[in-house]
């Protein structure tokens, strides 16, 4: 698991068919964080699949793909309302990154 990195990826696609077919291979590689933000926790490897296999869903001219890699001891940390109610602790997420 020391290989492991963490990616934030996010996307801005103009047709609600490719915005769709875009959300559900998403969901192969990555946590959804928000509708169109994942987070993939991976190798370098498994962060240029995801964006291969979502290249040829999107128009280039139209829509926006974004990567960001996460620093492995970066803050984390939320402001706002939970997503989860008081008492719940989704273990979903690697232990470096909750």
């Amino acid at each position: 698991m020391g290989s492991e990195l963490a990616f934030v990826i996010g996307y801005d696609i103009s047709d609600p068919r490719r915005l769709l077919r875009v959300h559900r291979e998403m969901c192969k590689h990555a946590t959804p964080l928000e509708y169109s933000v994942f987070l993939l926790v991976g190798s370098e490897r498994a962060r240029k699949y995801c964006l291969d296999e979502i290249r040829v869903l999107i128009d280039p001219v139209a829509d926006d793909v974004r990567c960001y890699p996460l620093p492995a001891r970066g803050f984390q940390g939320r402001v706002g309302r939970a997503s989860l109610p008081d008492g719940i602790v989704w273990t979903g997420l690697p232990a470096a990154i909750t």
